[in-house]
């Protein structure tokens, strides 16, 4: 979500000769997101400098579904001002789980859903799309994100590794495949995980003697690990909590960096991966499917895997581009900012 909003702006900047003006909370440097505190402080601030501006902006695009009373704010100023959010994944699937904060969540998008039926709504994905519409928003225009990644061109050879990155959480698998696939692999390939621990149930996955852990991955650190890794796996699940990945932009990531992305075919990942060209796609939860995969990439000559690299990379550098998303979101806009 902080992604999209800093490389979208950018790309609206380049792509658009209407000025465009950001009203942004940054995250704790320890990589958490804002306290409560802060989310209201930063909600009440811009409310009021939507109320008191000069002039009414043209066009409020959220980046954010949990801030649509700021809409509200915008178009009891001015009924002119258009308003778009953007939907993404957490921010919709939230009442899906069990317990008072989602039941009260669910309540607040429903109100914000009837209180803001002229505002245009867009998602990242198909599967984001279906999820809004389940407290009442109705969204205007599916547009799949982007990435600035990029490798060198690919030399097809790798090392017998496996790459997990990302934030470990039930729903992103890395448990599951540690459980149900890492076992039955050539016992010479390790998994290696770069990422964040977010969910304590998921930290056994380093009790595998065949696991190693790299910490947080950046910039040419993380296109390396991409890159040099037999394969890059997106192993998502469906968990009974009903959250999905709104996109994936991992595997997207991995892809354009120069990597060979096996991702499951659930949620948002449809999107992310084009099957067959940037990644395989595989059924979520199926080992075997899972280790068919991975033991057909294993068999691969240096030549195929620079070929299909070749063909990955060239397509995530035309379709997965910020001027893509920005081009679409400006349709989006309609005519306003032309």
């Amino acid at each position: 979500m902080e992604t999209y909003s800093v490389k979208l702006t950018q790309a609206l900047v380049r792509c658009s000769d209407a000025p465009v003006q950001v009203m942004a909370l940054p995250g704790r440097r320890n990589g958490l997101p804002p306290t409560a505190i802060r989310l209201l402080a930063f909600g009440f601030i811009s409310a009021l400098r939507l109320l008191l501006r000069h002039r009414p902006p043209a066009i409020l695009h959220i980046g954010d579904l949990a801030l649509w009373p700021l809409g509200l704010f915008a178009q009891l100023r001015s009924w002119r001002t258009q308003v778009v959010i953007s939907v993404h994944g957490t921010d919709v699937a939230y009442p899906r789980r069990r317990g008072f904060g989602p039941r009260a969540y669910g309540y607040y998008l429903r109100t914000g859903s009837r209180l803001m039926r002229r505002a245009g709504v867009i998602a990242n994905s198909d599967a984001t799309r279906d999820v809004a519409a389940e407290t009442g928003w109705r969204t205007k225009r599916v547009v799949p994100l982007a990435t600035d990644f990029a490798g060198p061109p690919p030399t097809g050879e790798c090392d017998p590794y496996i790459l997990f990155a990302g934030r470990l959480v039930e729903r992103k698998g890395c448990a599951w495949f540690v459980r149900n696939v890492l076992p039955v692999l050539p016992s010479h390939i390790r998994l290696k995980v770069a990422g964040t621990g977010w969910d304590e149930s998921e930290w056994q996955v380093f009790d595998d003697p065949r696991v190693d852990f790299l910490g947080s991955l950046d910039g040419e650190a993380l296109v390396e690990a991409y890159r040099r890794a037999c394969c890059v796996v997106v192993p998502n699940i469906e968990p009974v909590s009903g959250e999905y990945e709104g996109f994936g932009l991992v595997a997207t990531e991995a892809a354009a960096a120069g990597g060979v992305v096996v991702a499951s075919r659930t949620g948002g990942l449809v999107q992310a991966v084009e099957d067959g060209i940037t990644g395989i796609l595989v059924t979520a939860g199926d080992a075997s499917r899972w280790q068919t995969a991975i033991h057909g990439i294993v068999s691969w000559t240096p030549g195929e895997r620079r070929a299909f690299l070749l063909r990955s990379m060239e397509f995530c550098r035309s379709h997965y581009s910020w001027d893509r998303v920005a081009r679409e979101t400006l349709r989006a806009y309609g005519d306003r900012l032309s």
